[in-house]
C-alpha cells in the first residue's frame, strides 16, 4: 500500500489518537493535531518513540486561519481525517446557546475549514482523501443531543457536496458512521445520560446505547481504522459521497 501523509484532527485522545498510532504503524506519516497542544505533542512523541513518523501540532479547527497555518506547517496532505468532536447532553430548552453553537462550530464548520485548507493542494496533485468521522447520529437521532446530531447530519451534506465539487479529480469524500466506541467521550455520555434518564450507567449501556444494535457490542477503533485504510487506497477511487455505517445492524431495522 502506498504510504500517505495523513492529518488527523482531534487526535490528542480517543479515536483520533488511536487512529494516529494505527496509521503510523502502517508506514504513513501522521500529523497529530488537537486544540490541546500538549496532548497532540504527547501522542506524536509516543508514535516516534515506537519508530514511526509523526508530528504534533496545536489546531483550533473553528478558526479558518489556524486550519491554513496547520496545513502549511504539515506539508502536502494526502489524507484529511476530520475527527475533532465533543458532546453535550441536555434538552434543547436547557442547552446553553453558546455551547450549542460551539459544537456545530467544531464538528461541522471545523470540517469545512479543514477541507477548504487541504483541497487546493489535493486538486493540484490530483489526489486526495477526506474521511469524516461521523456517527450513527449522522443517520438517526436520539434525545438530548440536538447540537451533536445537527452537526453530524450536516456533515453528510457537506461531504456529498464536496464529493460532487471534486469529482473531476482523484479526490474522494466519505463519512464513517460508527455506533458507540468506548472512549473517554462516550464514558462522559454514559454519565450524562444516566443523569438525564435517572438510570444507572449499566442500564444506560444496555437499555439505551446498545439496545438498538442487534449485535449488542461497542465498535472498536480497529474496525474504524480498517475502513479508513481502505478509503485511503487507490482501489477506493470510486467510493465517494458515501455515509458508511458500522452499526451492528442498527439502521437495518
Amino acid at each position: 500500500m502506498t504510504t500517505r501523509r495523513i492529518l488527523i484532527t482531534g487526535a490528542g485522545s480517543g479515536i483520533g489518537a488511536e487512529l494516529s498510532r494505527l496509521r503510523a504503524a502502517q508506514g504513513n506519516e501522521v500529523v497529530v493535531t488537537d486544540v490541546d497542544d500538549a496532548a497532540a505533542t504527547q501522542v506524536a512523541a509516543s508514535i516516534t518513540a515506537a519508530g514511526h513518523r509523526a508530528k504534533g501540532l496545536a489546531l483550533d479547527v473553528t478558526r479558518p486561519a489556524a486550519a491554513e497555518t496547520a496545513v502549511r506547517a504539515s506539508g502536502p496532505i494526502d489524507v484529511l481525517v476530520n475527527n475533532a468532536g465533543l458532546q453535550h447532553v441536555a434538552r434543547l430548552e436547557e442547552f446553553p446557546a453558546d455551547r450549542w453553537a460551539f459544537l456545530v462550530a467544531v464538528m461541522l464548520t471545523g470540517a469545512a475549514n479543514m477541507a477548504r485548507a487541504v483541497l487546493p493542494g489535493m486538486r493540484a496533485r490530483n489526489f486526495g482523501r477526506i474521511i469524516n468521522i461521523g456517527s450513527i447520529h449522522s443517520l438517526v437521532a436520539s434525545p438530548y443531543k440536538s447540537a451533536y446530531i445537527a452537526a453530524k447530519h450536516g456533515l453528510l451534506g457537506l461531504s456529498k457536496t464536496l464529493a460532487l465539487e471534486n469529482g473531476d479529480v482523484d479526490i474522494t469524500v466519505n463519512t464513517i458512521c460508527p455506533v458507540y466506541v468506548r472512549t473517554p467521550l462516550v464514558e462522559k455520555q454514559i454519565e450524562a445520560q444516566a443523569h438525564e434518564h435517572g438510570l444507572t450507567p449499566e442500564r444506560v449501556i444496555s437499555e439505551i446505547m446498545l439496545k438498538p444494535m442487534p449485535k449488542k457490542a461497542f465498535v472498536t477503533i480497529e474496525e474504524i481504522a480498517a475502513l479508513a485504510q481502505y478509503l485511503m487506497t487507490d482501489a477506493a477511487r470510486n467510493v465517494t459521497a458515501q455515509a458508511i455505517a458500522i452499526d451492528g445492524g442498527w439502521t437495518a431495522q
